[in-house]
């Protein structure tokens, strides 16, 4: 019997870089050695390919770590209204049938006499998904509909306000997923060789 190693990891990753992942690792609870099979693509131009796509996913997630820390140290507060709260569910795919629960978040807020409207909990690009529907609500337990909050904005970007003031942990799982996926990509190249 075969199971994926995504399952093993956090639930708040995207489920895209977890589908790629899921096609290089397998564990294999059949066999007697490590478990671990690394069953990358067929050819060494295929392993390399692997290699880029492993490294773009790293690098996007070190630039939104760099990007969120940026707007977290360099955010002014406004007083912004919430409009929207409601908990979406991505029922998945057939290759990947878990359910996703997304907190949906949208406020409004003025800055420089201008309004804006926002829909970002935390700075970073990347989302964080739940698992679990009770995980989703509470990333927006502490906001009610129609309530006054205070919001952040970087006066660089003051269109991409956000609720919390402090990084999500999503650009991180990206950068660990893509580091992942680039060593078992590198291990299947070399097998190639």
């Amino acid at each position: 019997m075969r199971r994926c190693v995504y399952s093993q990891l956090n639930p708040a990753a995207t489920s895209d870089i977890l589908l790629i992942v899921r096609g290089l690792v397998v564990i294999d609870s059949m066999n007697d050695d490590s478990g671990v099979n690394v069953k990358g693509p067929d050819s060494l131009k295929g392993a390399l390919l692997y290699i880029l796509i492993g490294i773009a996913i790293a690098s996007y997630g070190g630039y939104d770590y760099v990007q969120q820390t940026e707007a977290v140290r360099e955010s002014v507060e406004v007083d912004a209204t919430i409009t929207e709260l409601d908990i979406e569910a991505d029922s998945g795919t057939s290759s990947n049938p878990g359910a996703d629960f997304d907190p949906v978040v949208e406020f409004e807020y003025t800055y420089n006499g201008n309004e804006y409207t926002g829909t970002k909990i935390y700075p970073a690009d990347l989302e964080q998904n739940y698992e679990t529907q009770s995980g989703a609500e509470s990333a927006i337990e502490e906001y009610e509909q129609g309530a006054q909050t205070t919001a952040y904005v970087s006066p660089d970007e003051p269109g991409d306000a956000f609720l919390k003031n402090q990084t999500s942990n999503a650009p991180i799982i990206a950068i660990v997923l893509g580091g992942l996926f680039t060593l078992f990509a590198a291990v299947s190249a070399v097998r190639k060789l």
